[in-house]
Order: structure tokens, then C-alpha cells, then sequence
């Protein structure tokens, strides 16, 4: 199999976690930039990462990277790229584009000067002047920075935040990624109660189930390149079967979460059934005030109310002093909160241990981390100050 250059696409902040991720799968020789991590892998790479990534958006192979600040400059380097290695000759290759601090600005017309290398490229490969594009999905696309072109080929298609589970949602839903990157940050495992007393469409609770059985998140879904000649059915098939003999659905798990929405637990529940959990997570319909925690050393990851889900700025200020409160009755729980508001650890009546700042879509907020003064959590958390 090829060595090829991947690239595993995040949002702005989650680079270490997506790079954890990595190397726990086996890949290294890793490069973090904002925004993305590059790795070295081959065509079962491909498979595993879509599979196995929970925090990362896509990925990319990378198809080639140059100086580009004029378009015969962009559209040379385009053309001169072994695009034909990847794409036959009836596959549908759109050309996707953006432009950052770059003299190409124009994001429509780079998308076309990309495309129109790509054509010829082909022509001289197929030895035909028109192609149907009735096949396999290749987006290509060209990410310009300060003048250097980036091209790449999409191996995922759809986000990876789309686990399939989840055929409904309450008001601005938690993405997935974001709810598994902030169980991986917490260090929660499975032989510990977790709960999240804003649960909204149970993304939290459901992540972190997955995470303790050792689903891989992209089971129940598809990607446009497993009808990719180049990786072929049989490395798609063994990834899977990989993924699927890993599986721990014997480990008990302790987890709950509640909502004072009936509509949100009822979008939770079916979300839950969805992602063949049922029985394995606890939902309620409660408000945060009587919400009650079971068991020692667990760990409250939540992401409360605010903006559209919710209108009253009085309501928020509320719901946060009664989460502070909930914690503070439970002195031996860690408690990991995502939010936008800079006030937050005076509801908590102490300072948090750590704080890390993340983006939910285009909110900027920050991952409040409480940790429980018993050692033994601490010691789980000292690594993160690495990150």
C-alpha cells in the first residue's frame, strides 16, 4: 500500500486531542497546525481514521502543496498534481475552495481555475475531451494561506459529527465532536459515573457511552470513498471488522443525564434507542436543582443553556448558580463545563483548575475544568497540563 499524506481537519482548539487520537490509533510522524493535524498512513488509514476519529471533522488526503499568487501559477501546479491516480474516468470531482491572507482572494475563481487543471490533467490521462461525472464522489479542494496552496481530496464526505444517531435535535445542539472531546479531556473512564444535568439531545451521555464500549463512532454511517477504487471494498470491509471485534459492550456503565425539557429528554431517549444504548443510560426530566449524583470520583460534563436555547439572562445566571451548587454537594465528583460565560466560576465559588478555550460552532467559550482535590483523580489530569 501507498504512504500517503493525510490531513484530520478539527475545530480551532481540539488539534492536541485529534493528535491523541491519532496516536492512539498507530499513526505518527504528526504535524499540528490550526485547525488540522497531518499524519503519515496508507489506504487502510483512511478507513480506520473515518471510523475511529471522534473529535476531527474530515479526512483528507493531500494531494500536493505550493506557491500560488497568480492563477497560471495555481493552475500548473493543479494540473501537474496525479489526480488521475485517484479519480477514473466517470467520477464526479467538484472543486471546492477558501482563501486566507492570499493575493488569489477570489474563492470562485480559484474553484474554477482548480477545476479546470483537474479536466485537463484527465483529458491527457483518459484521452477524451468530456467527461459524465455519473460515478464516485472526489471533492477536491484548494485552501489558500499566505500564498501557499494546499490541495486536497475529501475521503468523508458529510462531517464526522454525523454519527447517524441522532435523527433529531433540540435547540443548538452540542455537535458530537465537541461532546467527545470534552469527555477525552476529562479523562473520564468507564469504570466511573459521568452525568449531565443539561443534557439537552443526550450527545454527552451517548458520546461518552460510546467511548466506554469502544464504539468507533463511524460504524453507522458511509463515506464516499468506500466506493473508491484506489482503497477497494476489502480495506473498508477489514476496518470494519476491526472496529467492530473491539467492541467492549460487556462493561457496565454508569451513566445519566436530565433535562427540565420533556421534549429534549424525549429526543434523548430516541437518539439513545438509535444508538443501540437503551438500558445503558439513565435520562430524566428534572432541573438542575434536584438533580442528584450517584456514587464517588465521577465526573459532571455538561454544556448548559444559553443563547438559543434559552431567552432570560436571568434564567442562565439561575441555572449556573444551581450546577455550581449541585457540585459543590459533591465534593469528590470533577466537574467539566462548556461555556460562553466569563462569570462562571463565580457561581462555582472557586477558581477553576484549568481552563481551555474551545469553539461551539462560531461561539467562543471556554472548558471550565473542576477537578476533585482527591489525589486520586489529580494524578489523571496531570498530563493535560502538557497539552
Amino acid at each position: 500500500m501507498a504512504k500517503l499524506q493525510l490531513i484530520a481537519t478539527c475545530p480551532m482548539g481540539l488539534e492536541a486531542v485529534v493528535a491523541r487520537e491519532l496516536k492512539e490509533l498507530g499513526y505518527g510522524d504528526l504535524m499540528v497546525e490550526n485547525g488540522r493535524v497531518t499524519f503519515t498512513g496508507d489506504e487502510l488509514a483512511i478507513c480506520r481514521a473515518n471510523l475511529w476519529l471522534r473529535t476531527a471533522d474530515r479526512v483528507l488526503v493531500k494531494m500536493g502543496e505550493f506557491k500560488a499568487t497568480t492563477f497560471d501559477e495555481l493552475f500548473e501546479g493543479t494540473k501537474a498534481l496525479p489526480w488521475n491516480q485517484w479519480i477514473p474516468e466517470n467520477g464526479e470531482f467538484p472543486a471546492q475552495g477558501r482563501s486566507h491572507k492570499s493575493q488569489l482572494s477570489s474563492v470562485p475563481a480559484c474553484q474554477g481555475i482548480v477545476k479546470k487543471a483537474m479536466v485537463e490533467q484527465m483529458k491527457q490521462r483518459y484521452h477524451r475531451d468530456w467527461f459524465p461525472e455519473d460515478g464516485g464522489r472526489y471533492v477536491a479542494e484548494v485552501a489558500l494561506l499566505n500564498d501557499i496552496a494546499t490541495l486536497t481530496l475529501d475521503t468523508t464526505g458529510p462531517s464526522l459529527h454525523k454519527r447517524g444517531y441522532r435523527k433529531l435535535a433540540t435547540e443548538a445542539p452540542l455537535k458530537e465532536t465537541m461532546a467527545a472531546a470534552m469527555i477525552l479531556l476529562s479523562r473520564w473512564r468507564p469504570d466511573r459515573p459521568l452525568y449531565d444535568p443539561f443534557c439537552g439531545s443526550g450527545t454527552i451521555p451517548i458520546e461518552a457511552a460510546m467511548i466506554g464500549w469502544n464504539l468507533a463512532p463511524g460504524l453507522r454511517r458511509s463515506f464516499p470513498s468506500e466506493a473508491w477504487p484506489t482503497i477497494g471494498a476489502k480495506l473498508w470491509e477489514q476496518a470494519r471488522e476491526e472496529a467492530f471485534d473491539l467492541v467492549k459492550d460487556d462493561v457496565p456503565l454508569h451513566i445519566g443525564g436530565s433535562d427540565i425539557d420533556p421534549a429534549a429528554i424525549e429526543v434523548a431517549e430516541a437518539a439513545v434507542k438509535a444508538a443501540g444504548l437503551s438500558g445503558e443510560i439513565r435520562l430524566s426530566t428534572l432541573p438542575v436543582a434536584q438533580a442528584r449524583l450517584q456514587g464517588e470520583y465521577g465526573c459532571v460534563i455538561t454544556n448548559p443553556p444559553y443563547g438559543e436555547r434559552i431567552g432570560d439572562p436571568e434564567d442562565v445566571q439561575q441555572a449556573l448558580r444551581q450546577l455550581g451548587a449541585l457540585t459543590g454537594r459533591h465534593p469528590s465528583w470533577s466537574t467539566f463545563v462548556l461555556s460562553p460565560s466569563k462569570e462562571l466560576e463565580q457561581y462555582f465559588r472557586r477558581d477553576a483548575a484549568k481552563k481551555r478555550k474551545l469553539y461551539n460552532g462560531r461561539i467562543e467559550c471556554n472548558l471550565y475544568q473542576f477537578f476533585t482535590p482527591g489525589n486520586l483523580f489529580r494524578r489523571e489530569h496531570d498530563d493535560q497540563k502538557q497539552e
